[in-house]
């Protein structure tokens, strides 16, 4: 090795050692946290609210169909959609739009018959074909639901009601749990004898849309009409519609 080649292996070697003495003395900063950018003279609270508000539903969903047995898969299967069939042509005549009109489940199992220390023997099949129906007019749907059973309808439940434009009213629900969450800060706030300084930050939890648990209608709808009774009514009251919110204050 010549002495030109020398010097520049001398210069590379002082060059590598400059690189790692700088990499040593100047370690990189940690990201700050949310706790480091909270003063430490400062107590944080973080508080879980639950806003809500009240409004009149204007939608309904019912799930209505037809369950038939048959001593064949086929034989139930076939019988079950000439039944639906007849069901949805009732629904089409009482102006129900086909947007409104889902497939929800069809199911078709073996019915057995179980003797002691015998295996079990199929008896028959059994095919079951429901659709949730959205009604956009509460007051009309006692009278669909009386109308299914009519066209053959033995499986039915519901209502579920709901709201159609839920936005306004989970804005308001959001705007009364950042309220009750400040209202519990200041309380806090008093009894520790300090003051809100002010909101750190705001998480958003679920916002569900409540209302009554779902009614169950059975298929002796058809046995009450037969015996004079009254039609099928739906009342809808009331749903509440809530937001819960984690807000984080910084008290002094």
């Amino acid at each position: 090795m010549n002495r030109a080649e020398l010097k520049t292996v001398a210069l590379t070697a002082a060059m590598f050692a400059s690189g790692v003495a700088g990499a040593q003395g100047s370690p990189q900063s940690p990201q700050p946290t949310v706790e480091a950018l909270v003063p430490a003279s400062g107590a944080v609270l973080d508080v879980v609210a639950e806003g809500r508000t009240m409004r009149v539903p204007d939608l309904a969903t019912i799930r209505a169909g037809v369950m038939t047995t048959g001593p064949t898969a086929a034989a139930a299967m076939r019988d079950n959609a000439d039944r639906m069939a007849r069901v949805l042509a009732g629904l089409r005549r009482a102006e129900v739009a086909a947007r409104d009109v889902q497939t929800a489940q069809v199911n078709l199992q073996p019915q057995y018959r179980y003797a002691e220390n015998q295996p079990p023997v199929v008896t028959g099949y059994q095919a079951t074909d429901i659709v949730a129906v959205r009604f956009w007019e509460i007051g009309r749907a006692g009278g669909l639901l009386d109308a299914l059973v009519s066209e053959g309808a033995n499986q039915i439940d519901g209502p579920s009601l709901s709201l159609d434009r839920p936005d306004a009213a989970l804005d308001e629900a959001r705007t009364d749990a950042v309220r009750r969450a400040r209202a519990r800060a200041e309380l806090y706030a008093r009894a520790a004898g300090l003051r809100v300084e002010r909101i750190v930050a705001i998480a958003e939890g679920g916002a569900p849309i409540g209302g009554p648990p779902p009614v169950m209608f059975a298929a002796a709808a058809r046995q009450m009409r037969a015996q004079g009774e009254s039609r099928t009514a739906l009342a809808a009251g009331e749903s509440e519609v809530t937001a819960t919110v984690t807000v984080r204050f910084l008290l002094r």
